[in-house]
């Protein structure tokens, strides 16, 4: 379920809280609704109220940490690819064909990691390495420097290497990571009951009902928040893959 649907459902959920609260309001007895219910009713509401709006700081904070997280990693996989490629260059012409398999690698290293991180089911699918990664790093290995300055920038070659495949797995650990939804149902589950308590009082008009409806609109906004930035792959504010697309230049360019 995309984040623009769910946060619509929550909307629909919330905003329908009103309606229950004005149902129940006018099939109660008239001494259901006085001063001392309404102490009670808004001192409930205020504790739930509170831990909602704790939890719904906490996750976009949450959710923002990890957008900037993985948008980090991703700008790290990109670094290390260029001095990887860079390195290789400077070892010499006999790298050449080794930096023609690196440009070939590099696309589709992006469509795994974009596939990986846009599962539906919310989990990623099974790692599994590429062919032609393990060939390419088996052509590094196999380099055969003639002097003190290649085999310094076969084994800067071989660390750096090392270093972007750490940050390909690291990508691929945090893959698949979403909100619960049984804990996206308690969430919203609170914001209905305050909605619902909201209008238990409030006068039924026109103020009151434009007012519920930019409140929910609102709180609804929060949640479709939250839900993009903890899918930082998928959705209006996904990470651009075309930083690694575009990381090398062609071969002789």
């Amino acid at each position: 379920m995309t984040p623009l649907l769910t946060s619509l459902i929550a909307f629909v959920v919330i905003f329908g809280g009103t309606f229950l609260g004005t149902f129940v309001r006018n099939r109660l007895p008239r001494h259901h609704l006085s001063g001392d219910t309404k102490d009670v009713v808004r001192l409930g509401t205020g504790l739930i109220g509170t831990i909602a709006a704790l939890v719904l700081g906490l996750l976009i904070s949450s959710a923002n940490s990890t957008y900037e997280a993985q948008n980090a990693e991703v700008k790290q996989l990109v670094t290390g690819i260029v001095r990887l490629d860079r390195t290789l260059a400077l070892y010499g012409p006999e790298t050449d064909s080794i930096r023609i398999q690196l440009r070939q690698i590099v696309g589709a290293v992006a469509d795994r990691i974009w596939y990986e991180n846009s599962a539906g089911s919310g989990k990623a699918p099974p790692f599994v390495e590429n062919a032609s990664t393990i060939l390419f790093y088996n052509e590094i290995l196999k380099l055969s420097p003639q002097d003190e300055a290649h085999r310094s920038l076969r084994a800067l070659a071989i660390d750096v290497g090392s270093d972007v495949v750490k940050a390909r797995l690291l990508l691929f650990a945090k893959a698949g990571g979403a909100i619960p939804m049984p804990f996206l149902v308690i969430l919203i589950s609170w914001l209905t009951i305050l909605f619902a308590s909201f209008s238990l009082f409030a006068d039924n008009n026109a103020t009151t009902i434009t007012a519920f409806f930019v409140f929910a609109l609102s709180a609804a906004a929060s949640l479709f928040l939250i839900l993009e930035l903890s899918q930082p792959f998928t959705g209006l504010m996904q990470i651009s893959s075309e930083p690694l697309r575009g990381a090398l230049a062609p071969l002789g360019s």
